[in-house]
């Protein structure tokens, strides 16, 4: 079965995916240390960059060294307050949710028992209130993304 090469735009979504995990691991990095990470060139990395700036994913945060100075030096971080997210460990009697932003600061977080002989749709309706409740708690108008775990 021969094998496609990626769309130009499936090859881009990639890059960007690789470059924003390196930024949230490694923390702020420049153009050149992105370029020698990735393994991609430099018009590719200049190309991601502009992409992730021009969407609010990043910014310049600094420059890398005092002795450094221009496009080079700038040290480029995620916007962690670009989205926020939302997390639930729903278990049998209880749930718990935590909101972060992007780096996957704790904004806020709570517990709150599930009334189990209600049924499904009341405890559904107090995981929700808690979640909403808890991003307010938090100082967050929208949550990106909201993940539900259940053992």
């Amino acid at each position: 079965m021969p094998v496609s090469p990626a769309s130009p735009s499936t090859a881009r979504a990639i890059n960007d995916r690789l470059a924003l995990g390196l930024l949230q691991s490694e923390g702020p990095l420049t153009a050149n240390q992105l370029k020698q990470l990735t393994g991609l060139s430099r018009p590719s990395v200049a190309d991601l960059v502009e992409r992730l700036q021009g969407s609010g994913l990043i910014t310049v945060v600094g420059e890398a060294g005092a002795q450094r100075r221009g496009p080079n030096a700038r040290l480029y971080g995620i916007v962690a307050d670009r989205a926020h997210l939302a997390a639930l460990d729903v278990r049998t009697e209880s749930v718990s949710v935590v909101v972060t932003d992007l780096l996957g600061a704790v904004l806020a977080e709570a517990s709150a028992p599930i009334g189990g002989g209600a049924g499904t749709g009341p405890a559904v309706e107090q995981a929700v209130a808690l979640v909403e409740r808890t991003a307010a708690e938090g100082g967050v108008q929208r949550l990106h993304t909201v993940g539900i775990g259940a053992p």
